[in-house]
């Protein structure tokens, strides 16, 4: 069975039949085929039809067609360093034939979930220890695009049946079926793979970029270095820029590099919610719902969504979303009662437990406005961790294309969200040394004119020479580059840098994240 697995590996990247067939037909020879075995190619005599209808012709020479060689076999490769790729191989399509049971019991997942479990873990393992912003190391690079590829593998041969034209030698045009990658893979795989490459190049863009550092949290300079936002992630090194700030160019190109980022983040969540909204519902999450979307959102919710008029923004603003955990709770009551809406839409006995006295306009009404709700929660918080739903389509899915676009494109996204991150913590750390030479300078200017005004003007304005050495006083930040600042805000509050994110942790950065859905649920 691993060798049948081999032969398909090697055969869908290697195997050229236009070429071969144009070859044999224009020589006059005799049909051939190639086969591999154990990572050596040779040609046997075909056994097809058209093979023993053709006239007996004299027996091409080996070398009339070009060796085909295994990907496992490619040379300038030493040969321990293929058998250990090889027996790496075997290991991995073992244990998801298995379903990652080993004991050969019978009591492993699904092959979708296995594959999905597969390419979570390989992320994480190579992945969580980008702690820096740097380009990865060469081995951990090789690696991930070596056993990336691996497991993709699998959808080369996950076809749809498409209808084609064949011209035969008399000209005659016959209409055959033949196969081609399935739809949604052949066109997202190759778009999953760019935004790989480019998350991969931004990485490698900051090598050489000297003008900020990271130092150890344990050393003197790393406890100096220590702020709000680096404080709350414990387990990265804090980032240290030089006194003055980052210069010009180099701020340039940390915005570029952020937006570029931004973007891929995007379309890695675009497909990601496109794969998840075409999952199957499992019976056991519709059979642990309530039965109508009042007892879902509650009372007060289910008021505000239902009421005659209705904004998204200002609903939001009205709750209580302080902690990653109420919002995830947010998301899971809306997305109960959405599918609620959507099975009484399609309910036609009226006995039925999930009819509902609602008029049906009134429902698709109330269905519109949470997935509205939905989408602004997902631009708000894209950080955030699977929901209850996701978290059952992934685990009872049977799709196996579905569930290597799915985690392929989850992985994707929170790279891209750990890459930005890692950005916008040199941003901030910059904004923060940027704002304490400002104030240095003012102050120290500050005290230049209150000395000058002093010996002018007497002691009758020694009340606003104090207002004017209060550093209550000084200008920030915002005042400096002209952004506007809430007054009413309290003076003890850290100052943000605008055009951060809000901080939340994603998969990459903690790897609870990244445990099968099955433990997680």
């Amino acid at each position: 069975m691993v060798a049948a697995l081999e032969r398909g590996l090697s055969a869908s990247k290697s195997f050229n039949f236009k070429r071969m067939f144009e070859s044999s037909s224009k020589k006059h020879q005799q049909p051939q085929t190639i086969v591999i075995e154990n990572g050596d190619s040779h040609l046997v005599e075909s056994n097809t039809p058209e093979s023993q209808n053709s006239d007996s012709l004299s027996e091409s020479p080996v070398e009339s067609i070009p060796p085909m060689i295994s990907p496992l076999n490619r040379p300038g490769k030493r040969p321990d360093r293929q058998q250990a790729d090889t027996e790496m191989l075997k290991d991995r399509f073992a244990k998801l034939l298995l379903g990652e049971d080993m004991s050969g019991g019978g009591k492993g997942v699904s092959s979708a979930l296995a594959l999905s479990n597969a390419i979570t873990n390989l992320a994480a393992s190579i992945f969580g220890e980008q702690t820096k912003l740097q380009p990865m190391p060469q081995d951990r690079q090789a690696r991930w695009k070596k056993e990336i590829d691996w497991l993709l593998s699998v959808t080369d041969h996950i076809v749809e049946f498409v209808p084609s034209q064949q011209t035969s030698k008399d000209g005659v045009c016959t209409e055959i079926m033949v196969t081609r990658q399935r739809g949604d893979l052949l066109m997202n795989i190759p778009a999953l793979r760019k935004l790989d490459a480019m998350l991969i190049d931004t990485l490698d863009n900051f090598k050489g970029h000297n003008e900020f550092y990271y130092v150890s949290r344990d050393s003197e300079e790393g406890k100096q270095a220590s702020n709000a936002r680096s404080n709350d992630k414990w387990w990265l090194p804090p980032v240290k820029v030089p006194p003055g700030g980052l210069s010009e160019p180099a701020r340039r190109m940390l915005y570029f590099q952020k937006d570029s980022v931004t973007q891929v983040q995007k379309a890695a969540m675009a497909i990601n919610a496109q794969v998840l909204s075409e999952m199957a519902i499992p019976e056991s999450y519709i059979d642990s719902l309530p039965k109508n979307g009042r007892a879902s959102l509650g009372d007060s919710i289910y008021k505000s969504i239902t009421e005659e008029w209705f904004d998204p923004e200002q609903f939001l603003s009205m709750l209580d979303m302080s902690t990653e955990h109420k919002v995830l709770d947010l998301k899971n009551k809306i997305e109960a009662s959405v599918v609620i809406w959507k099975r009484k839409l399609h309910v036609k006995d009226s006995k039925s437990s999930w009819g509902s006295a609602v008029s049906l306009e009134k429902r698709e009404l109330f269905e519109e406005r949470a997935e509205t709700i939905l989408v602004l929660l997902k631009q708000k918080f894209p950080g955030l961790p699977q929901s209850s739903l996701d978290i059952s389509k992934i685990q009872f899915n049977k799709d196996v294309g579905q569930a290597v676009l799915e985690s392929y494109s989850r992985i994707l996204e929170s790279l891209a969200y750990t890459v930005m991150s890692r950005i916008e913590d040199v941003l901030y750390t910059d904004s923060l040394t940027l704002k304490e030479t400002l104030l240095s300078e003012e102050a120290s200017d500050g005290g230049r004119t209150t000395e000058t005004d002093s010996e002018s003007a007497g002691s009758s304005n020694s009340g606003e020479e104090t207002e004017k050495l209060d550093p209550r006083y000084s200008k920030t930040l915002l005042d400096f580059m002209g952004w506007s600042d809430n007054s009413s805000k309290s003076s003890d509050k850290p100052t943000k840098s605008p055009g951060l994110t809000p901080k939340k942790f994603s998969y990459l950065e903690n790897l609870n994240g990244f445990r099968s859905p099955k433990a997680r649920h």
